[in-house]
């Protein structure tokens, strides 16, 4: 903020010598003579011939030094290299980006990257494509419009693709982790009814009794209209038959009803025995795990507590 404010108050202080500060700041393409191109481009190759040749030392170095120091590589002579050269890039994009906005030019491209891939070379190749199209963009603009600054229209640029890649990333991105946690959610939502069918049937010994909407929601709490987007979903999956405004399970969703509650019972049993809490409070975490358990875990546990009867409860365990 002192900086900003020193900025502003040599530029309106009308002194001959402030003239071209705000370039430096800011940075200003239509500046650049053929002879900064060819600075650029020699510097350019070194820092790429560099990182080309160390890095697969600069890689230990950068996520496990004490490693590298294990190996016996001359860690403080990498760090010292690597070091020179962030500082080499950082002053020679100064005139073309501004030394404000360097920090955005060499941290954004590194973070677009990481929404798409886990891989260090996937991720050195896309970071470097677009650190280059923002480069190029930001300096076309600014070379066909003088008046825009360079700086902040590559800082605009890769920032756009930043948040394009935040919304978008097919792994990472928000949109991406939205639907699949509300896919998730519909899943435990549906596996939800069809135990408490299940549940139905158990108390009346017969599971193929069609059911209305206010007897699920006797037997489980659900809001009525989350509830029949349910039921049709189940319907759609082959889990429900529907007649009017009733339904009923069918073998597949029998079977996959009753495995939730065989998991949910054995789970409970296991938190029980093994891990000695007590039975009333091992309910809601039985409830959870219900919908996370992988077939090998249940075969697991199945042999653990040497396939039980009952549960803490009393109740029986369906198999």
């Amino acid at each position: 903020g002192f900086g900003i404010l020193l900025l502003t108050f040599i530029q309106k202080s009308g002194n001959a010598n402030q003239s071209g500060l705000d370039h430096f700041i800011f940075g200003k393409a239509a500046s650049l003579v053929g002879t900064d191109l060819i600075s650029f481009s020699i510097v350019a190759l070194l820092l790429i011939a560099c990182t080309l040749l160390f890095f697969k030392e600069f890689k230990l170095l950068v996520f496990d030094r004490n490693y590298a120091v294990a190996l016996g590589l001359p860690v403080k002579r990498l760090e010292l290299l690597l070091t020179s050269m962030i500082v080499l890039a950082v002053v020679v994009g100064i005139q073309a980006v501004g030394v404000v906005l360097m920090a955005a030019v060499l941290i954004t491209p590194a973070a677009v990257a990481r929404f798409w891939t886990n891989s260090i070379r996937t991720m050195f190749l896309i970071a470097a494509s677009v650190g280059a199209f923002s480069g190029l963009a930001g300096a076309y603009i600014s070379y066909t419009a003088p008046s825009m600054p360079t700086g902040p229209w590559i800082v605009i640029v890769v920032s756009t693709l930043a948040l394009l890649s935040f919304m978008i990333a097919p792994k990472k991105g928000i949109l991406n982790r939205y639907f699949k946690q509300r896919g998730f959610r519909r899943t435990i939502q549906d596996e939800n009814v069809l135990k408490a069918l299940y549940q139905l049937g158990e108390t009346s010994t017969n599971f193929y009794i069609e059911r209305n909407a206010d007897e699920i929601i006797r037997q489980r709490s659900f809001d009525k209209n989350g509830l029949q987007r349910s039921i049709q979903r189940l319907c759609n999956q082959g889990y429900l038959q529907k007649t009017g405004t009733h339904c009923v399970l069918t073998e597949e969703g029998k079977a996959r009803a009753q495995r939730i509650v065989k998991i949910h019972r054995l789970w409970e049993l296991y938190l029980t025995t093994h891990v000695h809490i007590a039975p009333d409070h091992v309910h809601e975490d039985a409830d959870t795990i219900e919908h996370f358990l992988t077939p090998e875990l249940e075969a697991d546990l199945e042999t653990i507590l040497n396939y039980p009867v009952v549960d803490p409860h009393k109740t029986k365990i369906p198999y």
